[in-house]
């Protein structure tokens, strides 16, 4: 009598758990992105205070970025690899935490800087701990819903952003990543919950035989790992060929990873640029107040980034290589109508389009940036996808600060 382990399935949420699972994690990464813009609209009242120039001013949004795209490796690398996902986000809301309390006491530009970097390593850890937990969700529709909380997070923080430094204070514009506290406590209680493998390995007595062979065990769920599982001695080290290798040269050499993330980084410069670039032309073009401003270009903005919920649907439909080529386009597009047209009107519908491609783009190409990997991969491609995604975050208003 020999024991093999025999995998039992575990429950999984439906869809209307996942759509659930999917709020609650724009949930926790929407202030995140509004760290992004909410200070697009108050950097001239900082830049009055802090007594430096307004291309000075904008290293407040430029440190973000910056901060960003170092927290996401950092984080994944550190705490996401010994606790998971519940260990982002445990580090990362400490981060926020510390990055808030020094932006809101610090007397000079570069101190109030580096508050921004720490705060935006801390949003970093947890958008990519929201990707990473939606990414479990193979249809697309749990990340796209994340996609869309994270897009709406970025354009509402335009009029957040503006109100709040109207009300009170320019520094409160600097901090509404606070907000993704609020969503902590069932946050980690999802990541706990999804430390546990989807088959559970139970021992159960199976009687051997000597002409038995070796395949698939009756009853084994379409996706569970081929083979008779048996039970490893307690402390046997894993086969050599089952151990990830320890730097992402494999994920970089793939190349559906390498054009999911370069065309993610292109969109994403060119959408940050533009929550830069736009409000100004839009208050230029037509003399409103920043509050006014950031009020109709965060409808548009927001509007675009729910439409891309159409796109996300039509995804199937359309073929991988053609939503690509809409991406491309659509943010071609959304750059020349925002940078080149007299009207106020089409410059937010620019605007928009930009939200809408970047949205849209961040749900689909997630999913396209894992594909042809080995399961065990998906976490690192991630966090690497989403690094391309906050370079554009970093990029994109230092260059329009550039251009203007």
């Amino acid at each position: 009598m020999s024991t093999v382990s025999t995998p039992t399935p575990v429950r999984t949420a439906g869809p209307r758990g996942g759509t659930r699972t999917g709020l609650l994690l724009a949930a926790l990464a929407a202030p995140a992105a509004m760290g992004v813009s909410g200070p697009s609209l108050a950097l001239p009242e900082a830049a009055r205070e802090l007594a430096v120039s307004p291309a000075s001013a904008a290293w407040l949004m430029t440190a973000y970025g910056l901060g960003m795209a170092a927290g996401t490796p950092l984080l994944s690398a550190t705490a996401g690899r010994r606790h998971g996902p519940a260990g982002v986000i445990r580090a990362a809301a400490a981060l926020v935490v510390l990055g808030a309390a020094l932006v809101l006491l610090a007397p000079t530009l570069p101190l109030v800087v580096a508050g921004r970097a720490l705060e935006a390593a801390g949003a970093a850890g947890l958008n990519v701990a929201a990707f990473q937990l939606a990414g479990r969700d193979s249809t697309g529709r749990t990340p796209g819903l994340v996609a869309i909380g994270s897009a709406a997070g970025g354009t509402v923080g335009l009029f957040a952003g503006a109100a709040v430094a109207g009300a009170l204070d320019w520094r409160a514009a600097l901090v509404l990543p606070l907000l993704s506290l609020l969503a902590l406590p069932p946050a980690l209680r999802l990541a706990d919950r999804g430390q546990e493998p989807r088959y559970i390995p139970r021992p159960a007595p199976r009687r051997s035989s000597p002409h038995a062979t070796s395949g698939t065990p009756t009853g084994t769920p379409t996706g569970a790992p081929t083979g008779t599982p048996t039970a490893a001695p307690t402390g046997a080290p894993a086969p050599p060929s089952t151990r990830p290798p320890a730097l992402p040269l494999d994920i970089l050499r793939n190349r559906r990873f390498r054009s999911a993330a370069g065309l993610m980084l292109a969109v994403s410069t060119v959408n940050f640029g533009l929550l830069y670039a736009a409000p100004r032309r839009v208050a230029a073009l037509t003399g409103w107040s920043s509050v006014q401003t950031g009020a109709v270009a965060s409808l548009a903005a927001l509007a675009g980034a729910l439409l891309s919920w159409l796109l996300i649907r039509s995804a199937l439909v359309l073929g991988a290589r053609r939503v690509r080529v809409v991406l491309g386009i659509g943010s071609l597009g959304a750059l020349v109508l925002a940078l080149a047209a007299p009207w106020p009107a089409v410059v937010l519908v620019g605007s928009g389009m930009s939200a809408l491609v970047t949205a849209g783009g961040q749900g689909l190409l997630t999913g396209a940036a894992t594909g042809g990997l080995p399961p065990a991969r998906h976490g690192l491609a991630i966090s690497l996808f989403n690094l391309a995604f906050l370079t554009g975050v970093a990029a994109g208003p230092a260059l329009a600060a550039l251009a203007t």
